[in-house]
């Protein structure tokens, strides 16, 4: 009935963990199933527990804790002093374009002399390039703030410092073992900076840039946090942990995104469809996409564009222009996708391996990454997809949960002309004569290096929880564990010795429906699983089963309801501990 992996985390067991869930549930008044789950989650006190329920902005970290923060802030502030043009210069995706939304809408609230690039990623290509070093040496700017990129252009950055143009570095990714030739190099995961997040999002180091600016100059912090609807987006769509500096973060930008937007997030909002409260998810698979297209379909100067809107009637223009982007996105995705799962089923070398690697010189650039997210979805294994662009192959590398894909690029690259990005999603350019070399050397690593149960799908359940321990009150709790992402996941919740109540429903020829009830118990819950019509052959009412969920609050026609989001049925437990 299913084939992939029930891992369950952990369980509180130590003397320590298990005195952590008593006092829990005594302080907190909440089940000993809800302390439990916030053990796992490294809350063990009612102090811990206050913090993770209800962030406050104060608990934000020194910005000054960041390697090079001082050198940055004075350069910064001596550009002001002495009126010099001042260029913000980000990355094309969504990241970028909130980083580049955030610091210059916020940099023009309190200085005038300063403008913003973003490459094309097609002339251009990823990081600081030469037309943008010409571009700014042309218009007299003197210093540039480049955010989300920077930490590899190590020539690029020469370039500009011998036409007299300087830079603040703004990064997040992995530096390579030389730092660019800056007046200041900002990225938590430098080997030498001791700042406490080392996850922040491209868009968050240049928000504590900003901090540390306001900070030194006595500038009111709330004036800052006008734009954390931006950050939000940023952290949610770059798949960062939400944990520790990025909750806080997160939580008070989805505040922000949900109660006064500015112009151009409220017109994004409005086309994509949302008349409730958005959650990561909603950013992720709503917001994320569409800002994203730009850069994908066209220029991602529109999305800047449009999230640095002034009126309702601009942003409106722009939010129709990005959301056309992201329909011709789609199309590409679709054929695309459907060309690449071809190739593989074509191919029995290809079936075979522990890897994908794609190239077709006609494919969209704009779209490979998510076509090599989808191959994963139905081969579940490192995946690289390439295309031609300016007589090389390009690539998007994505990977499976525990496998880091960097790595196995890094191993690579004799073969390679450029790479960089994170454990589970690169960039890669190679020359066109490499790529088969370059497919047999990636197999190669992958197959040495990857563990056999990193190949099969895995879903992560927190514990085993009979129905009858859920009802509104354990709900209640739950919702406010959110944001929730990376670290700090939607708990996922089994139930054994469930049976079927009534017959399955499937929805649309293919999802399933059903009303599950425990045995031993006279609660029932309505069960929604989205592509899952296929279990309906298996389940039959005098057999018990195993479900693996989430559990969901159900608005129908002003009807409140718990249901269960199916993520997986077992016709026995079968479960991995």
């Amino acid at each position: 009935m299913s084939e992939k992996r029930w891992i369950y985390r952990p369980i509180p067991e130590s003397p320590e963990e298990l005195l952590a869930v008593e006092n829990l549930t005594r302080d907190l008044k909440v089940s000993p199933f809800m302390a439990m789950l916030l053990v796992q989650r490294g809350v063990y006190n009612f102090d811990q527990a206050r913090t993770y329920f209800r962030p406050e902005l104060p608990h934000l970290h020194d910005p000054f804790q960041m390697k090079d923060m001082d050198k940055a802030v004075q350069r910064l502030q001596m550009a002001m002093v002495r009126e010099e043009k001042i260029l913000i210069y980000g990355d094309y995706d969504v990241d970028g374009t909130t980083s580049v939304a955030l610091f210059y809408g916020f940099m023009k609230t309190i200085y005038s002399n300063l403008d913003y690039y973003i490459p094309d990623r097609y002339k251009e290509g990823y990081g600081i390039s030469a037309q943008g070093i010409e571009w700014a040496a042309e218009n007299g700017f003197s210093l540039i703030v480049s955010l989300d990129c920077g930490i590899k252009s190590i020539e690029r950055v020469e370039e500009a410092w011998e036409k007299g143009i300087e830079f603040i570095i703004c990064d997040h990714h992995r530096p390579g073992a030389e730092l660019p030739k800056a007046v200041a190099v900002l990225d938590p995961k430098r080997s030498d900076c001791e700042y406490p997040c080392k996850d922040l999002t491209g868009c968050g180091v240049g928000f504590k840039l900003l901090q540390a600016l306001c900070l030194f100059r006595g500038i009111p912090l709330e004036q800052l946090y006008d734009f954390l609807d931006l950050l939000a987006i940023s952290i949610a769509s770059d798949i960062v942990p939400i944990t520790g500096e990025n909750r806080v973060l997160a939580y008070y930008g989805l505040k922000k995104l949900n109660s006064t937007p500015g112009f151009g997030v409220q017109a994004l909002i409005k086309i994509a469809g949302f008349n409730s409260t958005l959650d990561i998810t909603n950013v992720v698979f709503g917001l994320g996409p569409r800002i994203n297209a730009a850069g994908r379909i066209k220029h991602a100067k529109a999305a800047v564009q449009l999230l640095l809107a002034e009126s309702e009637q601009e942003a409106t223009d722009f939010a129709f222009e990005i959301n056309e982007h992201n329909n011709s996105r789609r199309q590409y995705d679709t054929s695309i996708t459907e060309q690449a799962l071809a190739m593989i089923q074509s191919d029995e070398w290809l079936l075979n391996a522990k890897s994908t690697v794609l190239f077709n010189n006609t494919w969209h650039k704009g779209v490979i990454g998510i076509v090599a997210s989808r191959c994963i979805e139905k081969y579940h294994r490192p995946t690289i997809i390439l295309t031609e662009s300016h007589n090389r192959a390009a690539g998007s590398a994505r990977s499976v949960p525990g496998f880091d894909v960097y790595e196995a690029i890094e191993e690579c690259a004799e073969l390679l002309e450029q790479f960089g990005g994170h454990t589970f999603a690169a960039g890669l350019t190679l020359k066109l004569e490499n790529i088969k070399a370059f497919q047999q050397k990636f197999e190669e690593v992958v197959t040495r290096r990857i563990l056999e149960e990193q190949l099969i799908p895995m879903i992560e359940i927190d514990m085993e929880l009979d129905l009858d321990a859920i009802d509104q009150k354990f709900y209640n709790v739950l919702k406010q564990m959110s944001p929730f992402g990376p670290q700090n996941m939607a708990p996922v919740f089994s139930t054994s010795d469930v049976y079927l109540v009534g017959e399955p429903y499937i929805m649309k020829e293919k999802h399933l429906k059903i009303t599950v009830q425990q045995a031993g118990s006279y609660k029932r819950f309505t069960a929604i699983g989205f592509n899952m019509a296929h279990h309906a052959l298996f389940l039959r009412r005098d057999q018990p089963f195993s479900i693996c969920y989430q559990i969901e609050e159900n608005n129908y026609n002003g009807n409140k309801s718990l249901q269960l989001y199916l993520k997986d049925i077992k016709a026995t437990v079968g479960a991995e501990q």
